[in-house]
């Protein structure tokens, strides 16, 4: 007979020792998916370097699939962050791959028999924790559906931290960053795309400026977000993007936040740097419409320079013969919704400027 008492003070000694026992891992049960499935749909910049690892550092970037069964997990590489999972019309809820070893979370229990749709936006910045989409497990002997279909219209947000979501989770202004109370999900950009029907592919960074980033020098950054566009990764220059693979049909430029909030701007170096920027977001989208905002941090001064800078370069693009560059100012914030971490837009706020956004853009696109 064996004597259960001797079996698991051996298992205790060889785990304090640091021994590894490969027999001690349970293998999961079910249908494993591997992220190279044609039938998954991706939307955003993803590196598929690794079609079976797909990696990505934007907020917003969606992973959709069609699936069979009553339960879903999805793998990711530990410490990914945090996504917003839906599944069918059920309410967004929040996920996350947080621990050193969190690499399978479970998502769905207990569903009813037959077909289901599974959406998950990754919903903070992931320059440093790297995320990484590995598949998904369905119930054993279960596949995944045909694709699910995406929207025809598209838009493309190029911004900085209030485009990410910073701090929309908090109620505090004096609250620093954390991945905790960022949350793409609830951010004007994509309250807008969902208001509109619309794709809404992502390029944004907290801190980054047209030429100077969050209290830069007068004479700029070079890790602006002109220098980083053209990159697939946000700071990771090993692949270029192919701007065929994502046509816009309208672009949303929210910049200059960073470059102007803090004193030692130089005004010229920021107005050049703004024209280049549009001419090479012309070049990459010849057919798309173009607005240019003013984000709803800014006040006083800095917000007239913006405005009066964004103005000019609407006109200098009409009478270059680009009758599709447009403008658009956000109402700035004044606390009365609150504020989300330091200083940024609360949810309410976002849900705002999502308001005011959608109506201009309706108008515009003629998207009724």
């Amino acid at each position: 007979m064996i004597n259960i008492e001797r079996v698991i003070a051996a298992v205790c000694c060889l785990m304090m020792s640091g021994a590894v026992m490969a027999s001690t891992t349970i293998p999961l049960k079910g249908t494993v998916i591997k992220a190279s499935d044609p039938r998954i749909v991706y939307t955003g910049r993803i590196s598929f370097a690794n079609p079976d690892a797909p990696t990505f550092s934007y907020p917003g970037t969606q992973i959709m699939a069609c699936f069979e069964g009553t339960s879903l997990k999805v793998m990711a590489k530990p410490m990914s962050g945090y996504f917003m999972a839906q599944i069918d019309q059920a309410e967004p809820f929040k996920v996350g791959f947080l621990a050193p070893k969190d690499s399978v979370v479970t998502i769905a229990t207990a569903l009813p028999e037959g077909r289901h749709l599974v959406k998950l936006m990754y919903i903070v910045e992931g320059l440093d924790l790297k995320p990484v989409f590995k598949g998904f497990i369905l119930d054993e002997g279960r596949q995944l559906a045909p694709p699910p279909a995406l929207p025809q219209r598209k838009i493309e947000f190029i911004g900085n931290s209030i485009t990410c979501g910073y701090g929309n989770e908090s109620i505090e202004r004096s609250d620093p960053f954390e991945y905790e109370t960022e949350n793409h999900y609830y951010s004007y950009a994509a309250i807008t795309a969902r208001n509109l029907k619309a794709q809404h592919w992502v390029v944004a960074r907290s801190g980054i400026g047209i030429y100077r980033n969050y209290n830069g020098p007068r004479t700029g950054n070079p890790d602006n977000m002109p220098a980083l566009y053209e990159y697939t990764l946000f700071n990771d220059k090993r692949e270029w993007w192919d701007f065929q693979r994502y046509q816009p049909d309208l672009v949303c430029i929210n910049l200059g936040t960073n470059d102007l909030s803090t004193p030692n701007f130089d005004i010229k170096l920021f107005t050049e740097a703004y024209r280049k920027f549009l001419k090479t977001v012309r070049g990459h989208y010849p057919n798309a419409k173009i607005v240019l905002l003013t984000g709803s941090m800014l006040n006083g001064k800095e917000m007239e320079l913006q405005q009066a800078t964004l103005n000019e370069l609407r006109d200098e693009a009409y009478k270059n013969g680009d009758k599709e560059v447009y403008r658009f100012d956000f109402t700035p914030q004044t606390g009365e919704l609150y504020y989300g971490a330091s200083w940024h837009p609360s949810i309410w706020q976002h849900e705002k400027m999502a308001g005011e956004l959608t109506a201009y853009l309706r108008m515009i696109m003629k998207w009724w």
